[in-house]
């Protein structure tokens, strides 16, 4: 389970920190980091421990409940001592003691079916966890593939600059030899500006990502912060694992979303068994013992025929008493209070059972556009790919074309845009492909990876 993991990733990720800044990052180190800084985590992890302490409380409330207490007073006035039941007049020292200890025998399971149902609670408190964890993963994942993204499409950008640049500084000794025009030039010129001005903004979208990811991962300092480059290949022939309801079949069995729902249906029934529990009588057993000290205790000094004091140890010895009893409270009539609790309870268990066909009927959703996206994902790289290849084959005859002189500036220039734009096609379905298919497999239950 992701949550036992935590502590020892934490260990990891402190050592670690001190050289993240200087290494490039992957994405589980992304995501182990994300585990154990992130602070909306650390409060899901605090939910757990509450259910865990309302556990140990319920399970505590078995045992028997024992109170005591002590005094030591001093009364002035005519008042009736109560040990000797006569008035005394003057100040009378007195100390008292008492302990009293109760424990239920029934009460209608109510005891029993509360530790069942928080014992529920923490289970379904830490699939609370486990979800947002799954949350966090894949947004990171997100901004992970984000990054790469770019990544790639600035060394596209830069790489068709550089041919453009080459071009020009041929074409500029075509000029100066008179054997090109000059307008030519300067069509050229401009294609090559505006392909500095896409490498700027893909350099600036580069940046930016990286600053969302780092922030997504609550980094003190995001100077120097960078990920791995992973090599990220597919497969000749590529497709889509299983069918949706395949997926959806192993998600709905595994999924943490689906296990919260259920395990807070499973409570709502033993909070239904509690409130009919009130129906039932309940039996009590209790004891108590006490003992006192009065300074108005006396008794005849045998010696000289005089009153005297009762010492403390005698009193405290001849004064103690003690109670037990058994306590039987049958209900009778309370307002319809347990009917009501009751009939809510009810409610709260139907509510409990939509909400699980709810969470199921969302996750089917989300499997079934996934697994469509992936697909749409697919056939959009593939198409891309097709383009691709046949714009680099009408470039490479264009260019042949152009620099024997038998192809001008601008249909040379218009090649190369849509041999430009085809590769950045590929590239954005390719890493859309990618990170669809990740998706459906965490679906499956494999961990976020992006190696191959």
């Amino acid at each position: 389970m992701k949550r036992k993991s935590i502590l020892l990733l934490l260990m990891a990720g402190l050592l670690a920190s001190f050289s993240y800044a200087q290494q490039a990052w992957t994405l589980e180190q992304c995501i182990n980091h994300a585990f154990t800084n992130n602070i909306q985590i650390k409060q899901q992890m605090l939910l757990v421990e509450s259910a865990k302490a309302d556990l140990l409380q319920s399970k505590v409330d078995l045992l028997p409940g024992i109170t005591g207490n002590a005094s030591h007073s001093y009364n002035y006035g005519q008042t009736i001592d109560r040990y000797t039941n006569q008035f005394a007049t003057s100040r009378v020292q007195s100390n008292n003691f008492y302990l009293q200890s109760g424990v239920t025998l029934f009460n209608g399971f109510q005891k029993m079916n509360l530790i069942k149902q928080n014992q529920i609670n923490l289970m379904a408190s830490e699939q609370d966890a486990d979800k947002f964890l799954n949350d966090i993963s894949i947004n990171i994942a997100t901004f992970y593939m984000q990054v790469l993204f770019y990544k790639e499409l600035v060394q596209i950008r830069g790489n068709q600059s550089d041919i453009t640049r080459q071009q020009m500084q041929r074409m500029q000794k075509m000029v100066d030899a008179g054997s090109l025009a000059e307008g030519d030039l300067f069509t050229i010129e401009a294609q090559l500006a505006g392909e500095e001005s896409a490498l700027i903004s893909a350099e600036n979208d580069l940046e930016i990502s990286l600053l969302t990811l780092s922030q997504l991962l609550d980094l003190p300092s995001t100077d120097g912060f960078d990920i791995v480059v992973p090599e990220l290949t597919i497969s000749d022939e590529p497709s889509i694992t299983g069918t949706p309801e395949q997926v959806y079949s192993y998600a709905r069995e595994h999924m943490p979303e689906i296990k919260a729902a259920e395990f807070r249906l499973q409570s709502s029934e033993r909070q239904l068994a509690r409130a009919k529990g009130y129906y039932y009588p309940s039996l009590s057993l209790s004891g108590s013992w006490g003992t006192g000290y009065s300074g108005a205790s006396k008794m005849l000094d045998s010696t000289n025929f005089t009153l005297k004091t009762i010492p403390w140890g005698d009193q405290i010895k001849d004064n103690n008493n003690q109670t037990i009893g058994l306590y039987l409270t049958i209900p009778i009539l309370n307002g319809w209070q347990t009917r009501t609790m009751v009939a809510k309870s009810k409610i709260s268990v139907e509510n409990s059972r939509l909400e699980l066909e709810n969470q199921q009927l969302i996750l089917r959703k989300t499997i079934q556009q996934a697994w469509a996206d992936a697909r749409a994902s697919l056939k959009n790289y593939k198409a891309s790919e097709k383009k691709r290849d046949a714009t680099r084959e009408a470039f490479r005859y264009a260019e042949q074309k152009f620099d024997v002189g038998v192809m001008n500036s601008v249909d040379y220039n218009n090649a190369k845009k849509d041999m430009t734009n085809a590769e950045s096609e590929v590239l954005q379905s390719k890493f859309d492909y990618i990170f669809k298919t990740t998706v459906l497999d965490f679906y499956m239950g494999k961990p976020l990876s992006l190696r191959n």
